[in-house]
């Protein structure tokens, strides 16, 4: 398995950290042609294999303070947040490639004079829904003009996955697939409920995340805020 993150936006430089521990849930879809038909057999879902898109909870805001160390109300100094995260998704002959573009909105509590804030965000490949496989560091400026109280700006980040890392083996899309029968003593019942259907379900399973690189100290604040 081979997965690789790439950022590009406005202001952004690539640093290497130690990976994040994210709990993750993960959407596991069985697999067929046409999501959502109603067909002799059952109503099947099409599973595809790019990566689901998404921001994990707690790291879609920050907010920096002024004294620091003072999280009271009084000391907000800036406070922003990613928002319209969109991607698309291409193909070439060894990699399924996820775009993710987004923008960051800000406000800030002091508009007198011209000022920049630079934010650092994360962009990770998750496979089965825990292991992160892959990350990149990147940031984005936001340019408060004199007068203003309010930025914005906007960015993105690739994955690459092997197309063969997310293609599930030929036996888990035959059971999967096959026709469940009337009377028949398996026909209710979930091929995901087997451990290895669902084990080479969620191996072949990746997802794209984005967020602010948070402190521990910021995760705490947007955990109970």
């Amino acid at each position: 398995m081979r997965a690789t993150t790439h950022l590009l936006g406005k202001d952004v430089s690539l640093v290497k950290l130690a990976l994040l521990p994210l709990t993750i849930a993960t959407l596991m879809a069985t697999s067929c042609t046409r999501s959502g038909d109603l067909v002799a057999g059952g109503v099947y879902t099409k599973r595809t294999g790019c990566p689901q898109v998404a921001i994990p909870g707690a790291t879609g805001d920050i907010t920096l303070f002024d004294p620091a160390g003072n999280t009271t109300a009084a000391a907000i100094d800036v406070v922003a947040t990613i928002t319209n995260l969109r991607s698309t998704c291409t193909e070439d002959t060894q990699n399924l490639v996820s775009t993710a573009t987004f923008d960051v909105v800000a406000t800030r509590r002091n508009p007198t004079s011209a000022r920049q804030v630079v934010l650092p965000f994360y962009s990770v490949a998750v496979q089965g829904g825990t292991a992160v496989v892959a990350k990149k560091v990147g940031a984005v400026a936001l340019n408060f003009p004199a007068g203003s109280v309010r930025a914005r700006t906007n960015s993105q980040s690739t994955v690459r996955v092997t197309r063969s890392a997310a293609a599930l083996p030929e036996e888990v899309r035959r059971e999967l697939t096959r026709e469940r029968k009337a009377g028949d003593p398996n026909a209710a019942v979930d091929p995901l409920s087997d451990p290895k259907i669902r084990d080479a379900v969620a191996r072949a399973t990746f997802e794209h995340l984005v967020g602010f690189q948070l402190t521990g100290e910021q995760l705490r604040y947007n955990a109970t805020r």
